[in-house]
């Protein structure tokens, strides 16, 4: 099984970009080396209970030290681009001012990626709030957008010069939602006025950035990552069918709309008020919705929901008989180009950007092998969806596999298999799995194609 895409499709150009990414927490560990603070990820692992097999962050993939031998392994993959995120905490001391140790870290690993021509993606904030902003309210106290506004520029004006793309914000849904909503994550709050007060200050937090962002990096693109799922009714009832449509809106229409409307949706204005943020100020919306160059976008599956008198929908299972990844996620490339077709007809898009997709699978090493064959075909399956998408007028220009290796999966700790590349937490020994061999490949394949194209180019030329 290999990665194959149609011929002549936009996606082997030169200027569609393959990549792929991580994030701090789940790979770096050292979380207490080089003046790093505490995170809200690192208190909420010392609760029991809290992440499976009391799991946590300390070595993880042990990154901090093995970056060299991690960038040549994401160079040998082929890739065009690498998406990290910045750890908050490493980077900024109590006093709010740069730690000069933290900042080394990420700049080494720029320079590196930018010496071996890897494009860089770098992401703000992936839930890693530093634990002392969090004892002040976190993200239910409106002073933390600020705050995220001053690191932003901080760390932006240390970093510019080797930092092609910035994302403020990774998932605003899961930090917001699952982190004060959910209570499943960081810092582990449950109530629904918390999450949708928690999301306008991540919102807010992220225009706020933009300005200085732009100032300090007037030649990188700018953005910010939604997650979006793909929401079905259960059944044709018109229960099920309003079911589906709060969980589409909840989920994913709460975020994107202020971002390219500047307004909240407003059939949770009538039906579900409790389910709008209570503290919005004159002018929040403005600063919310300014322009951005691209949005990124990250999916994985779909869900299918059932009416639910007290919280609107039940999340069920499809009734038909499909495939599973090891997390439990439905593969379902199918909803991948209906969700991406249904947002370019809803909203005028930035260009889109595919900053996560990936698939956590049961991952076996066997005599120096990992022949991961449900990646590899759920890579395929996304890829050819997006080819789909862009073929019926969807503007996207990139697209990122999660993720480079195994790492720490946040509540799931390291029972969930996600990368590319195995990680023995043991050792830390990196062995790339089947899916990876089989991305390089198809970059090895789509690279010849561009330097033949490029040769029959200049042989027209030539005659002309």
């Amino acid at each position: 099984m290999s990665i194959q895409l149609p011929e002549n499709t936009k996606m082997l150009a030169s200027s569609f970009t393959y990549g792929v990414a991580t994030a701090a927490f789940q790979i770096e560990g050292a979380n207490t080396e080089d003046g790093r603070l505490e995170s809200i990820w690192d208190r909420f692992c010392n609760q029991p209970n809290a992440v499976k097999n009391n799991d946590d962050g300390r070595i993880a993939c042990d990154h901090y030290h093995l970056w060299e031998d991690d960038i040549k392994l994401i160079q040998s993959l082929g890739v065009d681009a690498y998406r990290l995120s910045i750890a908050w905490p490493r980077v900024i001391q109590l006093d709010g001012q740069l730690n000069p140790l933290g900042v080394r870290f990420y700049q080494e690993i720029l320079k590196a990626l930018k010496q071996a021509n890897i494009k860089t993606f770098v992401t703000l904030y992936h839930w890693d709030l530093p634990q002392h902003l969090e004892d002040q309210g976190g993200w239910l106290n409106r002073d933390t957008c600020y705050k995220f506004r001053d690191y932003a520029n901080l760390i932006s004006q240390a970093l510019n010069q080797y930092v092609d793309s910035w994302a403020t914000f990774n998932e605003p849904f899961c930090a917001a939602i699952l982190g004060y909503e959910l209570g499943i994550h960081a810092p582990g709050l449950s109530d629904p006025k918390y999450g949708r007060q928690a999301a306008h200050h991540i919102l807010l937090a992220h225009g706020l950035a933009l300005p200085v962002l732009r100032k300090n990096a007037p030649s990188a693109q700018v953005g910010i990552v939604l997650n979006m799922n793909r929401s079905y009714a259960a059944s044709e009832s018109s229960e099920d069918q309003f079911a589906g449509l709060m969980r589409e809106t909840l989920d994913n229409q709460f975020f994107i709309e202020p971002l390219m409307k500047g307004q909240y949706p407003n059939i949770l204005q009538v039906v579900a008020p409790h389910y709008l943020p209570a503290m919005v100020l004159e002018g929040d919306m403005d600063i919310i919705s300014q322009p951005i160059d691209f949005l990124g976008l990250n999916y994985y599956t779909c869900n299918h929901n059932a009416f639910d008198a007290e919280h609107f929908f039940l999340n069920v299972k499809n009734s038909n008989e499909v495939e599973y990844t090891d997390i439990g996620w439905e593969v379902a490339p199918h909803a991948f180009k209906e969700l991406l077709i249904n947002l370019h007809q809803q909203y005028e898009l930035p260009p889109i950007i595919i900053t996560e997709n990936g698939a956590a699978c049961v991952d076996t090493l066997i005599n120096g092998e990992v022949n991961d064959e449900q990646r590899v075909r759920y890579l395929n399956a996304h890829l050819n969806a997006i080819h789909n998408a862009i073929e019926a007028g969807v503007n996207i220009q990139g697209y990122f596999a999660w993720s480079l290796m195994d790492n720490f999966e946040w509540a799931e700790g390291y029972s969930k298999r996600f990368g590319l590349v195995h990680v023995d937490y043991q050792t830390q020994k990196r062995t790339i799995k089947r899916s990876g061999k089989a991305y390089q490949a198809f970059l090895k394949a789509r690279n010849e194609c561009l330097f033949k194209t490029v040769l029959e180019a200049q042989k027209t030329i030539k005659t002309i």
